[in-house]
């Protein structure tokens, strides 16, 4: 990775650390909420270093809080991750090295890890973009999760009162945006985006996204046949 130009590589740290700052609000949200299920610190943060994917460490929790089972809240968790096959398919040509590594990388296999390695053209840049966001967004996650457990756990609902939920979205936008110049990758967004919206009635959460992922490769590999 020593080939990126300087230029493009404090570009993509740029995209990086303003994706992980996004997300920081939920892993307060997160520590708020663990606190509130009754989780130790340690559980908590055993969570965000371990399981590390946000929305099955809140479906899980909200399954424990429930009064659910252990296997349910994996099986919750679980379903939510399978969108993470997609993102291995998809960035496995430029995550290439040992066994050690490639563990390393899978720990990193988030959708802002995934999100800011896709958004580059080369694939050097694409192996610097998914580790840079996928190591930013740790640390973030990390420190706020610990933040909301010892010091917000008494507020409650204060993310999503304030909003600050709309700041990934907002940083996913940011991040597809310029390659929405083309014609036919606007058509196979929009296409993506009718797919997921269209499951969301019937399909148990996660699988839309699984779903728009399936549909919006069959273009790319019929255009490769």
């Amino acid at each position: 990775m020593t080939d990126i130009p300087q230029s493009d590589r404090k570009r993509i740290l740029r995209q990086a650390v303003s994706i992980a700052l996004a997300v920081t609000p939920f892993g307060l949200a997160f520590g708020i909420a663990a606190r509130e299920a009754g989780l130790s610190i340690y559980e908590a943060m055993g969570f965000s270093s371990l399981v590390f994917t946000g929305s099955a460490q809140f479906a899980a929790v909200s399954v424990l809080s429930d009064g659910g089972s252990a296997l349910t809240a994996v099986l919750a968790g679980a379903l939510l991750n399978l969108r993470s096959l997609a993102f291995g398919v998809a960035l496995a040509p430029v995550l290439r090295g040992s066994r050690r590594f490639r563990a390393i990388a899978a720990q990193l296999m988030i959708d802002e890890a995934a999100a800011v390695g896709m958004a580059q053209d080369q694939p050097t840049q694409r192996r610097f973009g998914y580790l840079a966001g996928g190591l930013a967004v740790f640390v973030l996650w990390n420190l706020s999760t610990a933040a909301g457990v010892l010091f917000l756990g008494a507020l409650g609902d204060i993310v999503t009162q304030a909003g600050i939920d709309a700041t990934i979205p907002a940083a996913f936008l940011a991040l597809l945006w310029p390659r929405l110049s083309d014609a036919r990758q606007r058509a196979i967004a929009l296409g993506g985006a009718v797919v997921a919206l269209a499951g969301v009635p019937s399909l148990p959460p996660g699988l839309p996204i699984v779903a728009a992922g399936i549909a919006v490769a069959l273009p790319r590999r019929k255009s490769r046949a």
